[in-house]
């Protein structure tokens, strides 16, 4: 049986909303980065070599929202601590994201 590939070309498609969340630069990597456990923003910018401040804040609070990655604070008094990590639904993309590494090794130029 054939796999029933959506119409991505319509606004309305599920699969076109995802493929456009995760088009945005550095939310790929960041999953990356959190799949080996929660992290400090400071890890994280360590990681991800290029990434700005002001651009790891703004990734990480999108993928907050659509319920990838969810905030904790480690510790409320001042000097305040939070770290990050993947929700259930951000660790459902290990496979998918593992398939394309293994595309994208297998058809490496």
């Amino acid at each position: 049986m054939d796999p029933v590939i959506p119409d991505v070309l319509q606004e309305s498609c599920a699969t076109r909303q995802a493929l456009e969340r995760f088009a945005a630069k550095w939310r790929v990597l960041v999953i990356y980065a959190l799949l080996a456990g929660p992290q400090r923003p400071g890890q994280l910018r360590r990681r991800l070599p290029g990434i700005t401040q002001k651009v790891l804040t703004e990734t990480l609070r999108g993928m907050e929202a659509d319920g990838m990655v969810e905030r904790r604070v480690v510790k409320d008094s001042a000097p305040q601590h939070v770290e990050y990590a993947l929700t259930d639904l951000g660790r459902t993309l290990r496979e998918p994201l593992a398939a394309i590494c293994a595309w994208a090794v297998e058809h490496a130029g």
